[in-house]
């Protein structure tokens, strides 16, 4: 076992667990975006930072990636990690302003306004549809491409994946899939999905047998009215 201290706390853990399983354990919540109990750990988001050690040799690392450690001292909410997690809101905001799954997050934040340019963007590049794809469907249709400003999901050479079942997975665990479901026109409202499938959830005209995998489907909610 593994002894380290959690917000002044000692507490003890086997090895190999990660700090944010440490937290969760001992019921300190830590907010995650790019995190899944089914995935393997990505750290895309930064979220989940923690603050380790002490004095001017604190530093912030993702909980969901860094290993408890023997002695580590760990804050999961001091005031150097609650602003750098509005900070990374803030931006997910810009990207994402109308996802739901964001959105809650900024509000249970008191984040009440971003500061930088909205780009009304579909993807925040979180990795968890890839891993979803890779790790729970065994499928490995979609993956990242490119690097920096030009970085992207899809499939290889942008042609349609015959690996692809269209499960819906992807757009099952994607926090920014509601974007695609906030249009307030019906003909519009149809969630594609994934830019790289056909969607899933529409076989009929106007919504006939809908199965949307959104809680709710905006493009159901229209349908009833």
């Amino acid at each position: 076992m593994i002894t380290l201290t959690l917000n002044g706390l000692a507490v003890q853990v086997e090895e190999g667990t990660t700090l944010l399983e440490a937290a969760r354990f001992y019921g300190f919540p830590i907010p995650t975006l790019c995190y899944n109990d089914g995935l393997r750990p990505y750290g895309a988001c930064r979220l989940c930072v923690v603050e380790i050690g002490e004095g001017p040799r604190a530093k912030l690392v993702s909980s969901c990636t860094y290993p408890a450690e023997e002695g580590l001292k760990v804050r999961t909410a001091s005031e150097r990690v609650l602003k750098a997690r509005r900070m990374v809101i803030e931006l997910l905001l810009a990207s994402c302003p109308q996802s739901k799954v964001i959105q809650d997050l900024a509000s249970a934040h008191d984040v009440r306004q971003q500061r930088f340019k909205q780009e009304y963007e579909d993807c925040i590049l979180c990795g968890l549809c890839v891993r979803m794809c890779e790790q729970q469907m065994m499928a490995k249709a979609i993956g990242f491409r490119g690097r920096g400003e030009s970085r992207s999901i899809g499939t290889p050479f942008d042609i349609k994946s015959e690996e692809c079942r269209l499960c819906g997975g992807c757009i099952y665990i994607c926090p920014a899939c509601q974007l695609r479901c906030t249009f307030t026109e019906p003909e519009r409202a149809i969630c594609g999905g994934c830019a790289n499938i056909s969607p899933p959830c529409v076989e009929k005209e106007q919504f006939g047998d809908m199965m949307c995998y959104m809680e709710p489907c905006v493009a159901c909610e229209i349908e009833k009215k």
